[in-house]
């Protein structure tokens, strides 16, 4: 499928650039990028594997499913919360590409209060089940940043001066769980990075604080309204490009495992 081809190719120049980037955590080859996956603490390491052979997507289009979002900020390493209002409108943007790029209906938004890692990951069919769910898409969100000095440009010219830069990289991951079953059918991520840069002198506000959404986008810019609300936009734009790769990936994730169960099926 020529578009499905494209959409590797896009991912794969994505991850190819990051691997040269400074979120690639080790010192030889592209080892792990950061964060790191926290799937695998929500639903088991056995379920982020592959799948048994039982575990077969369902021939119904669009599949009717409930979507379930954690913001993950228990990793020692991760960056503050998504404001509350910026979590709803990341819900409702999945449930919208989701819906109109995946054999996916997305029927209710569940709340995840008190969910955390390291329980039963049965948890999650039980969920579904409780809201009369037959499949539920499980999202989770995590982030990490960096802080440290910088010289920014002044005007864009070759005056600098001290400042701050901080990179934010944000993880989206998605699983679809049969909640009959109790089986993750199908799982991807996504990956975003960008970059707030501040000076740390007075009186350039003109110019500063602007955020950079890299490395696909380098010369793309946005000036928050105000130092304060800097941070949070930084999540959000940075979580947003995540979202975005993810729904490209679980499009490949989802074509690879109907392949494989036709291949399957042939053998």
């Amino acid at each position: 499928m020529p578009g499905g081809r494209m959409r590797v190719r896009r991912a794969t120049v994505w991850f190819l650039l990051a691997c040269s980037s400074p979120t690639v955590l080790g010192l030889s080859g592209c080892v792990a990028l950061a964060p790191p996956s926290r799937l695998a603490d929500y639903v088991g390491q056995q379920a982020v594997g592959a799948p048994p052979p039982e575990a077969v997507l369902p021939d119904k289009r669009p599949l009717a499913a409930g979507l379930l979002l954690i913001d993950d900020t228990l990793d020692p390493d991760a960056s503050p919360s998504l404001p509350d209002q910026a979590l709803v409108q990341m819900a409702e943007q999945l449930q919208q590409q989701l819906t109109q790029y995946l054999p996916l209906s997305i029927e209710k938004i569940i709340p995840a209060d008190g969910i955390s890692p390291g329980r039963d990951p049965k948890l999650f069919a039980e969920i579904g089940r409780k809201h009369g769910l037959d499949y539920l898409v499980l999202v989770i969100a995590s982030a990490t940043e960096q802080e440290y000095p910088f010289y920014v440009a002044v005007g864009w010219t070759t005056h600098v001066v001290p400042g701050l830069r901080r990179d934010n990289w944000s993880l989206v991951e998605v699983a679809l769980v049969d909640v009959k079953n109790s089986q993750v059918l199908v799982h991807a991520e996504g990956r975003g990075w960008a970059t707030l840069d501040r000076p740390t002198t007075p009186d350039i506000n003109q110019w500063y604080p602007v955020i950079w959404k890299r490395p696909l986008e380098p010369n793309w810019r946005w000036w928050p309204p105000t130092y304060e609300s800097a941070p949070h936009t930084l999540r959000v734009i940075a979580m947003h490009e995540a979202v975005k790769r993810l729904v490209i990936n679980f499009q490949d994730a989802w074509l690879r495992k109907r392949e494989a169960e036709s291949a399957a099926l042939r053998g």
